[in-house]
């Protein structure tokens, strides 16, 4: 007789202060999902702030674009000044004028090569993408994998798939800037 055994839907992870956390930062897809459901920015210090949750904080890891004017440099000086690394990777463009920024495969190496050193591994991106990186994590080397990002924009595969979920559309004033997008311009 077969039995099938279906994935307990019901998130209760174990959360305690000893317990280890990486937290990797998909900058790209919390800035464009925030931008373009409130037209806001997104404020990284609570996000991390609650995604660690009290436990140890070993490593925080914001992924970044980089572009030639080099714009962004106050934003990677925040980032730095809360705490929080940046691995920086240049936007390429193309000769058709497409452009191309994706950290996907440099997130996940990541989380994967810190994985021994990590009883949890907090994934703050909504891209399905990560699906597979959460599966393994979970699978074969038994690691508590939890995503934070914007409930509209995230991947109900990969909600589905992680051990809990920050939804941060539930909590806006706290996890957004006042500071708002009009026109792709900040006012």
């Amino acid at each position: 007789m077969t039995m099938l055994f279906k994935k307990n839907k019901t998130k209760n992870p174990l959360k305690h202060p000893e317990q280890r956390v990486g937290v990797f930062i998909d900058v790209q897809n919390l800035y464009y999902s925030a931008k373009n459901l409130y037209a806001r920015k997104v404020n990284f210090g609570n996000i991390v702030e609650d995604a660690v949750a009290g436990r140890k904080k070993i490593r925080v890891i914001a992924y970044v674009v980089s572009t030639e004017s080099k714009d962004e440099k106050p934003f990677f000086d925040a980032l730095n000044n809360l705490g929080i690394e940046t691995r920086e990777k240049d936007l390429q463009i193309f000769s058709t004028g497409m452009k191309k920024a994706d950290w996907d495969v440099g997130l996940a190496v990541d989380a994967i090569r810190l994985a021994p050193s990590l009883d949890a591994v907090v994934i703050v991106s909504g891209d399905g993408d990560y699906l597979p990186l959460v599966e393994y994590l979970q699978k074969s080397s038994g690691k508590q994998v939890e995503v934070v990002a914007f409930g509209e924009t995230a991947s109900h595969y990969i909600l589905d798939e992680a051990d809990d979920f920050l939804d941060l559309s539930k909590n806006k004033d706290r996890y957004l800037m006042n500071e708002v997008w009009i026109n792709n311009k900040k006012k």
